[in-house]
Order: structure tokens, then C-alpha cells, then sequence
């Protein structure tokens, strides 16, 4: 479970956000506090995995109650918690500053509460999947810092069909590893060039990525990884 601590200065908003923590698989409230000092106080006394942080308090600015605690907690050698800003704000710079500061990402209110879920389920996915890595990919990257993929297809370019596509997509998906354009193509029954082209297709579309195996000698090998 992925204990989240709450920080606004409206309680009928922090309860509503605490009430979305409760109900998304495998989170659990640490806490809801309303002040910036208790904030900094809830951190160390409850280290939760993830701080939904309100930049408007009543005793300090979130922004600095952000930049204390990257502060305190590189001080005493403690892991950072994580952080993910919910303000009205919408000025430049406050994003800016949360950015810099460290903030995985920055939801603007007012917002539905199925945005807020999204972004809890895209944090616990990133977690998982980035525990024991020691290289990730693009993707896993964009999950981290909160990058949406484009959610439409592109077009399939000038010369391919549909039904290829298709044959490729699940050539790659049902794999149960990374594959090189040869392997595609010799599963697929199409020539090499064909499937790497209907490979680059996907990777543009966000549904495979490219992976680079080096070996010991001679230029890296292409590999190619399907990601939904």
C-alpha cells in the first residue's frame, strides 16, 4: 500500500481528496493536514510515499514548504518523498517553481476527481516498474515526470495496410520479449524492410518502443519492445 499525505488549507477539499486516495487500489491516507508546518512535521513523522501538496497555506507558501522538505530530507540522508502539486495557481512561474523544485507533477484546480485517480494509478504504475531497473525507457521516463502520450493513432503512412499492422502489432505483442525487425519478420511471413517499417510505425504511434542491445563488437542491435 502506498501511503499519500494530504496538505490544503480547505478541509472540505482535502476531504474529498483524501475520500479519492481511499477509494484507488492499494493507497492509504497518512495523513490530512492543513498548514504548511504541519505538513513538514507529518512528513517526518509518518514518511509517506507521496505528498498531494496545496501551494496556497494559510502559515507559508507550498513552494517553500517543498523546497524545505528536499531540503530536510537530503540533509538527514532520508529518501525524498515524492510530490504532487494541486493549486489554483496558474501563473507561469509557480509552475516553474514547482518544477524546479521537484514536484512530479501539477494538476490545477478545480479538476474532477478521476483526474486525481489517473495520476495516483500512473504513480503507483511508475513505482512498480521502475523498482530493481537500473536502465529504463522513454516510457517509463514519461511516467515518472507525468508526460501523457498522445491517446489518438496516427495514420498509417503511404503504402501500409491495416491488416499488416495488425499482424505485426500482435507479432510483437504476444512475444513475451523484445524482438529485431528479422525476428518480425520470419514470425510475421514479411520481408525484413517491410517489418521495420510497420515497426517504426508503432514505435511513432506510442505502442512499441526501441530498445538498443550493445554487444561487444560492432554497431548496437535494434530491438523492439511492445508497450500497449
Amino acid at each position: 500500500m502506498l501511503s499519500v499525505l494530504v496538505v490544503d488549507d480547505d478541509a472540505r477539499v482535502a476531504r474529498n481528496h483524501a475520500d479519492c486516495i481511499t477509494s484507488t487500489r492499494g493507497f492509504i491516507v497518512a495523513d490530512v493536514v492543513h498548514t504548511g508546518t504541519a505538513a513538514l512535521e507529518a512528513v517526518s513523522a509518518h514518511r509517506p510515499d507521496l505528498v498531494l501538496l496545496d501551494l496556497y497555506l494559510p502559515d507559508m507558501s507550498g513552494l517553500d514548504v517543498l523546497q524545505r522538505l528536499r531540503d530536510v530530507t537530503g540533509a538527514n540522508g532520508s529518501k525524498p518523498v515524492d510530490v504532487l502539486v494541486i493549486s489554483a495557481l496558474r501563473d507561469i512561474d509557480s509552475v516553474r517553481a514547482a518544477m524546479r523544485g521537484g514536484a512530479l507533477y501539477y494538476l490545477i484546480k478545480p479538476f474532477d476527481l478521476s483526474t486525481l485517480r489517473g495520476q495516483l494509478e500512473r504513480f503507483a504504475a511508475a513505482r512498480d516498474k521502475l523498482s530493481g531497473l537500473d536502465q529504463v525507457t522513454q516510457r517509463d521516463v514519461d511516467n515518472v515526470f507525468g508526460i501523457h502520450r498522445p491517446t489518438t493513432r496516427q495514420e498509417l503512412p503511404k503504402g501500409l495496410t491495416a491488416e499488416t499492422a495488425r499482424l505485426v502489432a500482435d507479432t510483437l505483442r504476444t512475444a513475451g520479449s523484445d524482438l529485431s525487425a528479422v525476428e518480425v519478420a520470419e514470425r510475421a511471413g514479411i520481408a525484413r524492410v517491410t517489418a521495420r517499417r510497420y515497426l517504426e510505425h508503432l514505435c511513432a504511434d506510442g505502442r512499441a518502443e526501441l530498445r538498443m542491445r550493445y554487444g561487444s563488437a560492432g554497431r548496437p542491435e535494434h530491438r523492439y519492445h511492445w508497450a500497449g
